[in-house]
């Protein structure tokens, strides 16, 4: 079966324009309470949004945020990620200690007061593509102050990366399940992606080096050198450590199967996730890329071989670096990534099998994870595609995996396909 860039490029064109993009248009906006709606069932009713997560709202937030700058002169988005940024400096922003809170009620009363990482980036990511969508400068100046906060106080200055899980008052939180003492892939992932983000908007030298440090830790010290697939959690001085469910995390809060035994496992999904997004950072950080095409090219194929279920489609939650797939469900976010990874895979190094990877995830997708009848995307369905979880959006599910999948693919599908013609 040959798969066609320019066709795979105009459906998910259309998935975007007729799907994502108005489902979220017409439902996120929470009035008069202020902020962004987060909750909807199957069918894509409102469930109600009691709490507000600093790292959704940041995530409609940017969003938004994209969706305008690759639409201008569609005047209805601009303030749809304005209001998500007032109500992100009147509820979130912690005016004595600086940061922002991990989680308001609906009407922006404080609930969880935390500086968790995770979430600081968040706002990062956010702030700095409103700021690069909507010319607001006063974004880009909060998302430089969180970035020195962070420098500040969660920069781990022996062991090198950052502290992830802090009290309010950013002293770092004890073990257990809070794990102030661990380190993940997950969260210093999403480091690198929010000061992709900012470097890009700011064009400071000092965002550009620090971005080139969190891409050396991720590379030297949290993926895999034999296998070359990412490490889960980690010790303060980068030892791999059997994973736990640290509060405040998808993890530990998401449906579906327990976790896999052993727990050390490696995330298909962020493996492919992280060699597109670790491809943008080193072009923002200014390096060569030469020597980083191994390592991306080592993170897709182990998903390739191992991930991917060539026999129902889709992509596999997660396994260990060196066995098959041990989490047989299918969850929305692994495929937004890794639609995105496989596709950027192909433009990097033109290998056929990662445009057949990408077009047998999408195809799945496109037949079962998709709720046509309003546009977005069912959050777990187990291997064969049927739903176990058919809620279309929650506390950590919203535009932010399934819209961007559609923006990045979209483009990099149009420059596959003017490649592909120039060449015949």
């Amino acid at each position: 079966m040959k798969y066609e860039a320019s066709e795979l490029g105009d459906r998910l064109r259309r998935h975007l324009e007729t799907g994502i993009l108005p489902f979220w248009q017409a439902r996120c906006l929470d009035l008069p309470a202020g902020g962004y709606r987060t909750n909807f069932d199957a069918q894509g009713r409102d469930l109600g949004t009691q709490e507000k997560y600093l790292n959704t709202q940041c995530r409609i937030l940017w969003g938004f945020s994209r969706f305008h700058r690759l639409y201008p002169h569609q005047p209805e988005l601009a303030p749809i990620a304005r209001a998500g940024f007032e109500f992100l400096l009147k509820h979130f922003w912690d005016p004595q200690h600086g940061g922002w809170y991990w989680k308001v009620r609906r009407d922006g009363s404080r609930l969880d007061d935390g500086k968790v990482v995770y979430g600081q980036s968040f706002a990062i990511y956010a702030l700095a593509e409103y700021a690069r969508s909507c010319g607001d400068a006063s974004a880009l100046e909060y998302a430089a102050r969180t970035f020195d906060l962070l420098q500040r106080y969660c920069a781990d200055t022996r062991y090198g990366g950052y502290y992830e899980n802090l009290e309010p008052d950013w002293s770092v939180s004890t073990g257990g399940v809070c794990a102030g003492d661990r380190k993940g892939l997950d969260t210093h992932m999403h480091l690198m992606e929010a000061m992709t983000t900012l470097a890009e908007a700011s064009g400071r030298e000092i965002h550009r080096r620090k971005l080139a440090e969190v891409i050396d830790v991720i590379v030297t010290r949290m993926i895999d050198p034999v296998f070359g697939c990412g490490r889960n959690q980690f010790t303060l001085d980068f030892t791999p450590v059997p994973a736990i469910a640290i509060r405040r995390t998808w993890n530990a809060e998401r449906k579906g199967e327990s976790p896999a035994v052993p727990t050390d496992t490696t995330s298909y999904g962020h493996n492919v996730e992280l060699a597109w997004l670790l491809r943008r950072a080193v072009v923002a950080a200014g390096l060569d890329l030469r020597p980083y095409a191994g390592v991306i090219r080592k993170l897709l194929d182990h998903t390739h071989d191992r991930g991917v279920d060539w026999d129902y489609g889709g992509i596999y939650r997660d396994g260990t670096a060196s066995g098959p797939a041990l989490v047989l469900e299918k969850e929305f976010w692994q495929h937004a990534e890794s639609l995105v990874g496989f596709l950027e895979g192909y433009d990097l190094f033109r290998d056929p099998r990662y445009l057949k990877a990408a077009a047998t995830i999408w195809e799945f997708v496109d037949a079962h994870m998709i709720n046509h009848e309003v546009g977005e995307w069912r959050t777990l369905l187990d291997r064969q595609g049927h739903p176990l979880d058919a809620a279309i959006g929650n506390p950590w599910k919203v535009c932010y995996h399934t819209g961007r999948a559609m923006v990045e693919s979209v483009s990099l599908l149009e420059t596959i396909a003017k490649e592909e013609h120039a060449h015949g």
